[in-house]
């Protein structure tokens, strides 16, 4: 797999003028082969500099929400094995705010798509899904691309504590309101 990853950067540096557009392909066929969103934004940062680096990450990640989105509906086998997962992993009931996901985005080891399907759950229509989508990408992007290499060179020890010091600020984030449905409330018992 690594040697993958080295082969595919290398065609992607030799590219030319076609290499924006390679680095943004090779946005869209991460999922494939199972890269990290991180391990691609850094080496965007490397490539192309921050900025460039961070406009052509925030493009690929954006096209792979679209595409996304489009399988998310055209297979709903899928859409329903990533809501029983996020059910374990989140709880049946639970509803993110657009920036808490784009804080859970910073996250390494948190599924990219898993978030993607908390943005489509909390969105109205495709317009409120990709503009929440853009919104909670351009934080994965800049962070990674612009402090790629410091954050590659942390020792684990501040690694940990940067996720443990990104824990409270999720919290405080959160939507701030209880649903309770009516049978809950009621303790209605229905009986046969």
């Amino acid at each position: 797999m690594e040697y993958l990853g080295t082969y595919l950067l290398a065609v992607i540096e030799t590219g030319g003028l076609f290499a924006p557009l390679l680095f943004i392909g090779f946005h869209l066929v991460r999922p494939v082969f199972f890269f990290p969103v991180v391990f691609i934004c850094i080496s965007g940062g490397i490539m192309f500099g921050a900025v460039a680096g961070t406009l052509y990450s925030v493009i690929g990640i954006t096209l792979s929400s679209l595409i996304f989105y489009g399988m998310v509906r055209k297979m709903p086998k899928m859409y329903d094995r990533l809501s029983r997962l996020k059910a374990k992993l989140l709880g049946k009931d639970a509803k993110l705010t657009t920036s808490q996901i784009a804080l859970l985005r910073l996250i390494p080891f948190i599924h990219f798509h898993l978030l993607s399907l908390c943005i489509l759950e909390a969105s109205h229509d495709f317009k409120d899904y990709m503009r929440s989508s853009l919104f909670s990408n351009i934080p994965i992007a800049v962070v990674y691309t612009f402090f790629g290499r410091w954050l590659s060179s942390l020792s684990p020890m501040l690694m940990v504590a940067f996720l443990f010091a990104l824990l409270p600020i999720i919290y405080l984030m959160r939507r701030k309101e209880i649903i309770y449905k009516w049978d809950d409330f009621f303790n209605v018992k229905t009986g046969a």
